[in-house]
């Protein structure tokens, strides 16, 4: 039946593998993303009743059909190869519920024109879609026409149906948003094609619930801006406490995925720990503990404590056994100390010296200090000993009666001839905690037991290699005692041996040590001993066993070494003078003639794939940032290896600034993630204000990023056709020269960029442009009927900026680069248009080896074309430099009147320029619809027919204000529709079409 088709089933294995693989995609893209489903046609038992229009005269018709389950659906067919008029068939009303971002997946047949036979017959339809809060559309609302109707996308089939070939149906997924009303109606119109409409499915995305960082986030739906997602803290977790602190968020991204890291602060609650990574906390087992909040684990209680309740924040002591309120609730349980020991008494007149030795058990701990307690117990000649009373304020002590940390004190005040108890009490840091009383010791004695003062003028009267002979003078006595004998204490000064003391006695003032060792110096002490007890020591004096002989004759030599010291310095700085004033001349000669010292070079590229570990060139190249730094914002697009987002760097110390920032798609492969690195550390080593700058790389945590400066502007080609014709030519050429300077910084570095192109440039918010796109290598595809360059990754990339001898022989250099450029200027001046505009590879490439090039853009400057032209010499010696082309362009931009003279219109037959792809002039077309058509201005096709403007003839009459009232204000849609028709006033015969 002609004009109608089925969507008939496949009839061999391979076309059974050609239906079920786009269904094992769509299975595999709901496990990523869950889908809420809103208008699905092949879930429709009953008619679909849509509107079509015309309504007297409907093409579209409901029939039912088959899918490739066999099961029973609704379809719509139209086949009106014959005429181009506009049908169009619209869904009813669809309710987008929360979602401002809608899918809608369409699977179609079409039929292929070259069977038909047809003038009018078309392969593509377009898709509308139209806003409403409620369901208010009838027959003759809104108006059948592009506006209100928003344009949606220009469907074309991927594969056609022929007679006698695969009946393979089109799956075509489109995006609407962002929306603003309650609901939409879908609009399809047809002009001359011939096809089904199979099925047509209406959904959003929305990320699934997720647990990540202790917290838990509901489902939530997407919205045209990114949104953070709120979530709230999981089961056992808290947030700490703070004016920092805030409830988790995760950014939900367009496509129902979670993007980026969770911002929480959520952590797992005291006595709970994590499992299963960062999802769930757990009480801590008997014997365990966990002190605070926080991503540690329990331990185990520490020594003499213990717990056998689970979810315990600290462990209990055992009975004695005590924790400080300074101890961490890690730490060991420990006990009060043992007693002081060896209590030693000194009494002279009313003063009492006492020493002791340190507790054989200082209950564990570090912190062991002693309390003396005095008591005054009468005085002796009366017999009152035993009616003991603590001491009054006149008793003083040195250093302090309490909290001691040196095992001696002296305390004076007290009364002549009266006997005291003194109690030495040892103490730590738990000793308050204790319910008994310190361990202590205690001494008694009596005042004015007069012993010997401390001796003076101990000297050395002679020495040798191991001995020492030392005299001091006998001190004098104020009672009726006399001096029994002299003890003397000595132990090496340094050393090991140090304050070991070795203990000598004597009856006279002197004194031979012997056995010492050679060259030591050693400290002495000497006290002596009546009837009353022993003095205090003497003051420490240093004494050396080496003779006086030899202690001389070192001296001697110790003098003469230090001088040869002193010389040697005194020579080596005269020496550096020298050298230094020699370098500053030889600097500043060379800075007057123009050229680098010797050994100086320019700095050059280090290709990171020469390291034997890639990760070591991202480490020396760019700079690690910490995550917590990094707050995503929005996803702006998606790059070969994952989204593309803008956040906001802060890293202390530094103003805060955009980023745009590249992520790794999780489950890569350790090559994936060296080849995503790769770009970074290439970019890490460029520095120039036309080169996009690196900020940093995140390596350490998931997702893997790459953080550059933010362009707002975005890629030029698509800023200029965004912009079509509202530059001046100079602002042109200003791009143009911040491109060149990049691209000679390249070049001066020994860099080859091999993809540039407009698209590869970025535009700031004051025109500035980048060169970016640093991580592509490329080869040439292998035994390929259609050639192209094809990535590591197996992207395949237009030749269409290529050099031809880098088509042909791979070589690539700064003068095919230069090539590429010129490609660049063209698309500058021509406001992002396509090079070589619909035409194939191959075509390209015959073009070229025949010596045809681009023609001028229109209005472009001569100047501008004729370095066009210069950059795409055959033979890449001829080609200028980078430098060239910026000296080039700063003279047409001191000299503006330059850029002023344009080519004559219409093409000329003496210049070799490619012209069998320009778009054709009003008289070669034969319809107003498909002059439009043929210069991509068929968005206005409706306004010119509604307003009257029906056939050539009063189109090429037409002028700037006639256009006006059509509705095409943009200058640069105003220039290119005034220069076909006057295309069609100069030359009255069609162009000669060259294939």
């Amino acid at each position: 039946m002609e004009g109608r088709l089925s969507p008939g089933r496949a009839s061999s294995p391979c076309g059974l593998r050609l239906i079920l693989l786009p269904l094992m995609l769509l299975l595999l893209s709901c496990c990523r993303a869950e889908e809420e489903v809103l208008m699905n046609t092949k879930s429709e038992t009953t008619d679909l009743r849509w509107t079509n229009h015309p309504a007297d005269n409907p093409e579209w018709e409901e029939m039912s059909g088959l899918d490739e389950e066999l099961n029973m659906v609704r379809t719509y067919q139209i086949c009106t190869p014959k005429s181009p008029s506009s049908n169009w068939l619209r869904t009813r009303w669809i309710p987008r519920r929360a979602a401002t971002t809608l899918y809608v997946e369409i699977r179609f047949t079409m039929m292929e024109c070259s069977g038909l036979n047809q003038r009018h017959c078309k392969e593509t339809f377009n898709l509308y879609y139209y806003q409403s809060d409620k369901d208010e559309a009838t027959p003759t609302h809104p108006a059948w026409m592009e506006n209100p109707y928003t344009k949606v996308a220009t469907v074309a089939a991927d594969h056609l149906l022929r007679p006698g070939g695969d009946r393979r149906s089109n799956i075509k997924l489109v995006r609407l948003g962002p929306l603003r009303g309650a609901g939409l109606y879908l609009a399809f119109q047809s002009q001359g094609t011939c096809m089904a409409l199979l099925s047509v499915r209406v959904f959003y995305r929305k990320c699934s619930s997720l647990r990540r960082a202790f917290a838990s986030f509901p489902e939530t739906i997407p919205h045209s801006l990114v949104e953070q997602a709120q979530g709230v803290c999981v089961e056992n977790a808290v947030t700490p406490p703070g004016e920092h602190s805030q409830p988790p968020s995760m950014l939900c991204g367009e496509d129902g995925q979670w993007v980026g890291q969770a911002t929480s602060s959520c952590a797992c609650r005291p006595g709970y720990e994590a499992v299963e990574s960062d999802v769930r906390c757990r009480a801590c087992p008997s014997d365990h503990f966990k002190a605070g909040p926080g991503p540690s684990g329990c331990r185990p209680c520490p020594t003499y404590s213990s717990t056998k309740i689970p979810g315990s924040a600290y462990c209990p002591c055992y009975s004695g056994y005590y924790r400080a309120d300074s101890d961490p609730p890690h730490a060991a349980c420990t006990r009060p100390p043992s007693a002081p020991r060896s209590i030693v008494s000194q009494v002279n007149d009313t003063t009492v010296t006492l020493e002791w030795s340190e507790p054989l058990d200082r209950g564990g701990r570090g912190d062991l200090t002693y309390r003396v307690l005095c008591s005054s117990c009468g005085t002796a000649s009366k017999g009152l000993a035993g009616s003991c009373s603590p001491c009054d304020d006149s008793v003083l002590y040195r250093p302090a009666q309490r909290s001691l940390t040196q095992r001696r004190v002296v305390v004076w005040g007290l009364h002549q001839y009266t006997q005291y108890t003194f109690i030495i009490q040892s103490l730590n840091g738990v000793s308050a905690l204790s319910q008994s009383e310190p361990a202590s010791d205690k001494v008694n004695v009596t005042t004015n037991r007069d012993v010997p003062a401390p001796v003076s003028g101990l000297k050395r009267t002679a020495s040798s290699e191991t001995s020492l002979t030392l005299e001091w003078d006998a001190p004098v006595l104020q009672n009726q005692y006399h001096i029994l004998d002299y003890q003397v204490r000595y132990s090496p000064k340094d050393g090991e041996e140090a304050g070991q003391w070795q203990y000598v006695s004597s009856r006279s003032s002197s004194v031979v040590l012997t056995g010492l060792h050679r060259a030591t110096q050693y400290q002495v002490q000497v006290r002596a001993r009546s009837q009353a007890g022993y003095g205090s020591f003497s003051g420490a004096n240093s004494f050396s066993t080496q003779p006086d002989g030899a202690r001389n004759s070192q001296l001697v030599v110790m003098a003469v070494l230090v001088s040869m010291g002193i010389l040697l310095l005194i020579a080596a700085a005269i020496v550096a003078v020298y050298c230094y004033r020699r370098r500053r001349t030889r600097s500043d000669i060379s800075d007057k003639s123009g050229h680098f010292p010797m050994g100086q070079t320019m700095k050059v590229y280090i290709d990171p794939f020469t390291y034997e570990d890639p990760n070591e060139a991202v480490r020396e190249f760019a700079k690690e940032i910490e995550a917590s730094f990094v707050k995503i914002e929005e996803v702006i697009g998606a790059g070969e290896f994952g989204e593309v987002c803008r956040g906001r760097l802060r890293i202390p110390g530094r103003k805060e600034n955009y980023v745009a920032i590249k992520t790794l798609k999780g489950g890569y492969t350790e090559k994936q993630r060296r080849d995503f690195l790769s770009e970074a550390s290439i970019m890490g080593q460029f520095q120039h204000p036309n080169i996009i700058h690196l900020e940093g790389v995140i390596t350490t945590s998931c997702p893997v990023m790459i953080l550059t400066e933010f362009m707002e502007n975005g890629a030029l080609d698509s800023f200029l056709r965004m912009n079509d014709g509202q530059f001046t030519a100079i602002q042109l050429v200003g791009m143009l020269r911040g491109i060149a300077a990049g691209m000679k910084y390249l070049s001066d570095m020994s860099f080859v960029h091999r993809d540039l192109a407009a698209r590869n440039i970025l535009v700031n918010s004051n025109l500035v442009c980048k060169v970016s796109d640093f991580g592509l290598s490329r080869f040439l595809t292998e035994n390929s009927s259609d050639p192209t360059y094809t990535s590591s990754l197996g992207g395949k990339i237009p030749i269409r900026w290529t050099a031809p001898e880098a088509i042909a022989y791979r070589k690539f250099t700064s003068a095919s680069d230069a090539w590429s450029y010129g490609i660049v200027m063209w698309e500058v001046m021509s406001y992002g248009e396509r090079p070589y505009w619909d035409m194939s590879n191959q075509d390209v490439i015959n073009a070229i080896e025949q010596d045809y090039r681009l023609p001028p853009p229109p209005e472009c400057p001569t100047s501008l074309h004729a370095l066009m032209l210069d950059c795409w010499q055959k033979e890449r010696a001829n080609r200028p430099r980078f430098c060239d082309v910026v000296a080039s362009l700063d003279r047409l931009i001191r000299n503006p009147a330059s850029l002023k003279v344009t080519h004559p219109e219409g093409p000329s037959s003496s210049q070799p320029l490619l012209d069998q792809r320009v778009p054709p002039p009003l008289s070669a077309c034969g319809s107003v619809s498909e002059w439009l058509r043929a210069i991509k201005m068929e968005r206005y096709e409706m306004s010119f027919l509604q307003a009257g403007f029906t056939s050539l003839d009063i189109v090429s009459q037409l002028n700037t204000e006639d256009l006006l009232r059509v509705g095409v204000t943009l200058a640069g849609h105003q220039k290119k529709i005034l220069s076909s028709i006057q295309t069609l006033r100069i030359h009255k015969t069609p162009p000669t079409i060259l294939y």
